[in-house]
């Protein structure tokens, strides 16, 4: 398989995106272009590129005479976080119930079996748990919804990487039994039970989370965010 060719621009937005991620570059914290050039050892072209880029996703605010700064993150968004997370995999997943292959299905199967091996690694369960949500949408061909998912799956990373790291220690045993469960409903190709099993999956995540902001006292106890 020749390699994908990525861009500058595209290269520089990915190192961003994971440092804003990550937190080492913090909430209000400006992004000062000829700086991260420098750091990064481009032209502050890509840079800029990048900046417009991470600005669409939410990641980057841009203001008049204050220029890029990381966006600030207000735990409340947990709640719209896990709507758009539910609302886009229900399409994804009904989908896929039709269109993934049998060869597809194992596939998935198998991450999940991955996923298995390392419930006692938080961090690398995540990963698969991200990889495991973007094969379904990704075998069910919505190539626009996809793009949504990874955007929102960004900021599902950056609440949990920021806010509430230790939410997977008590969440991973339930979350698999919730994955292989919902391997069963796509084997039988059910799609109505591969529907509510996704809703349950995202309002039990959300609850998980918001249990935990509450003993952390990033949430106050207003349903809804509200």
């Amino acid at each position: 398989m020749r390699p994908v060719f990525r861009s500058k621009p595209e290269i520089v937005h990915d190192m961003l995106r994971s440092s804003i991620i990550h937190g080492e570059y913090r909430p209000g914290e400006r992004l000062v272009i000829d700086e991260v050039a420098a750091r990064l050892g481009v032209s502050q072209i890509p840079v800029r590129e990048a900046v417009r880029q991470l600005e669409a996703d939410g990641l980057v605010t841009v203001e008049p005479y204050t220029g890029a700064t990381v966006t600030q993150f207000n735990p409340d968004l947990a709640y719209e976080i896990f709507a758009l997370l539910e609302s886009l995999e229900v399409i994804c997943g009904r989908r896929a119930c039709t269109c993934m292959s049998d060869t597809q299905v194992d596939e998935l199967d198998a991450v999940v079996g991955r996923m298995d091996g390392c419930v006692t690694e938080p961090e690398q369960w995540s990963q698969l748990n991200r990889e495991f949500h973007l094969l379904i949408c990704r075998f069910s061909g919505v190539q626009l919804i996809e793009r949504m998912l990874e955007n929102t799956l960004d900021h599902w990373d950056r609440l949990r990487l920021n806010y509430v790291k230790d939410v997977l220690l008590h969440r991973i045993p339930a979350a698999q039994q919730e994955h292989r469960a919902m391997m069963a409903a796509f084997r039988r190709r059910d799609a109505d039970a591969i529907e509510q099993l996704l809703r349950d999956h995202n309002r039990h995540a959300l609850a998980a989370y918001v249990d935990l902001m509450l003993q952390e006292g990033f949430l106050d106890r207003r349903e809804g965010g509200c």
